[in-house]
Formats: C-alpha cells, sequence, structure tokens
C-alpha cells in the first residue's frame, strides 16, 4: 500500500507531534522564511512514513507557516512588507468588531485571557521569547473568542499565525527594541480595560495596544 493511500488513518499523535515540532523549528528561526522543506530528510528525522509527513505540513499550510508549490514542493511561508501592514490592519478590524459583539453578551468569562497573561508572566522571568510568543497568540485568539462566533474565530486565526511567522523572522529586532515586560504590561492593561466592559474604553485601549505591533 502506498503512503498516499494511508494519509486518511495516518495516528493524530503522531501528526500533532510532527507538527508541532516544524512549527517550533518554523517559529525560533531554525527553518527560515523561504527554505525548502525535503520529505525525505523529515522522514528519517522523525522515523516515520510520508503519510503524516504530509499531513502535518497539511495543517501548517492551514496555519499560514508553509506554502505548497505546484510542482516544487514545500516551503516555509514567506511575508512581505505589504502582506504584513494589511495583517495588522485585519487585526485591527476583526478585534474590535469581535470585543464589540463580545460586549453584548451577558456572560464574559476572562479566564482565558488570564491563563495567557500567566503564561506570558512566565516566559518575560525565564526570557524564553518563543513561550511569549505563544502566549501572545494565546492571549489574542482568546481575546477575539469572547465573542462566541465561531467564523469570526476562524478567520482570524490565520492572520494570528502569519503574524507569528513574521515575529519568527524579527526576534532580535523585537527584543532590542522592547522590553519583554512591556509586552506583559500591555497586555494586562487591555486585559483590565475589557474587564470594565465599557466599548469606549476597551476600544481606546485596543487602539493604545498598537496596531503595528506582533500580538503587541
Amino acid at each position: 500500500m502506498s503512503d498516499d493511500m494511508v494519509v486518511g488513518i495516518a495516528p493524530p499523535s503522531l501528526v500533532e507531534t510532527v507538527t508541532s515540532r516544524l512549527r517550533e523549528d518554523i517559529l525560533s528561526g531554525e527553518l527560515a522564511p523561504g527554505d525548502r522543506i525535503v520529505e525525505e530528510q523529515l522522514t528519517r528525522r522523525f522515523g516515520i512514513s510520508r503519510a503524516p509527513l504530509r499531513e502535518a505540513l497539511r495543517l501548517l499550510g492551514q496555519q499560514g507557516l508553509v506554502e505548497h508549490l505546484p510542482r516544487r514542493g514545500v516551503r516555509v511561508a514567506t511575508v512581505s512588507e505589504t502582506e504584513v501592514d494589511e495583517l495588522f490592519e485585519l487585526r485591527d478590524v476583526l478585534e474590535r468588531h469581535a470585543i464589540t459583539v463580545a460586549f453584548q453578551r451577558v456572560d464574559l468569562d476572562l479566564a482565558e485571557l488570564d491563563a495567557a497573561l500567566e503564561m506570558l508572566a512566565g516566559a518575560v522571568d525565564a526570557d524564553d521569547s518563543l513561550v511569549a510568543a505563544a502566549a501572545h497568540r494565546r492571549f489574542h485568539l482568546a481575546l477575539v473568542g469572547l465573542a462566541g462566533r465561531w467564523h469570526l474565530w476562524s478567520a482570524y486565526e490565520p492572520v494570528v499565525a502569519k503574524l507569528q511567522l513574521y515575529m519568527a523572522t524579527n526576534l532580535h529586532r523585537e527584543a532590542t527594541e522592547r522590553s519583554p515586560v512591556e509586552g506583559l504590561h500591555r497586555h494586562r492593561r487591555l486585559r483590565d480595560a475589557v474587564a470594565t466592559r465599557d466599548l469606549d474604553v476597551a476600544l481606546r485601549a485596543l487602539s493604545d495596544h498598537g496596531a503595528r505591533q506582533f500580538l503587541g
């Protein structure tokens, strides 16, 4: 039986493991934007067949981290400055809409925002930029999740993933230009503004948060 015939039955845990490992390689900068992904090398590295690897690459493609090129294989995705500008604009529009919708709900559970802040604080203490980036992503996904709209969240998630790829290529610059503690304080201020349930306060805090920052 060929590898292609068993893609649909690849063990989920194996696919998830490979997806996580490759995602970490990309977001840590070990695999740089534009780098070609060679299936033969990865199947040997992970000791797996092509089926789970291709499923992992498909998932990473959905997340905007790799690109499948016709007749040229797969490479780590690239993001131009023009695309980055557009992604930040789109992120801002979606977050503002999500907060507006969220404030129309009776219940507003901030537990996931608080969990993301705790994760971010731990990353700052440990000086772990990769975990900090993941915490930023978790916070903003939770922020949009407050709206309780699945299609809104699913439209927002790939935008965040693409921006996370951009951040991965700028870790050194971000580290020299912005203090990790500053990022933590910005997120706490936004969380506290949302907790007021005052729409004007929350939207102003979102604007102050910084439209042209990575998940900042």
